[in-house]
């Protein structure tokens, strides 16, 4: 069987999930950093990309 590049490049793209701007990521910081509200925040938080900067929240685990 003879694999064309670009076809496999488009099923990689299809299978991979891409990182947007908008997406939150659940992030282990060490030296605090300010939150949206201007509160500082440590441990695990989540951030996302702003732009230039990163933005952070305080992420709460649920505990069922």
């Amino acid at each position: 069987m003879i694999v064309n590049i670009k076809d496999l490049l488009q099923s990689r793209i299809k299978n991979s999930r891409v990182v947007r701007e908008e997406d939150w990521h659940v992030w282990p910081v060490t030296i605090p950093r300010r939150s949206i509200t201007g509160r500082l925040v440590w441990g695990t938080v989540l951030r996302r990309r702003n732009g230039r900067r990163w933005i952070y929240k305080k992420y709460f685990e649920k505990a069922f």
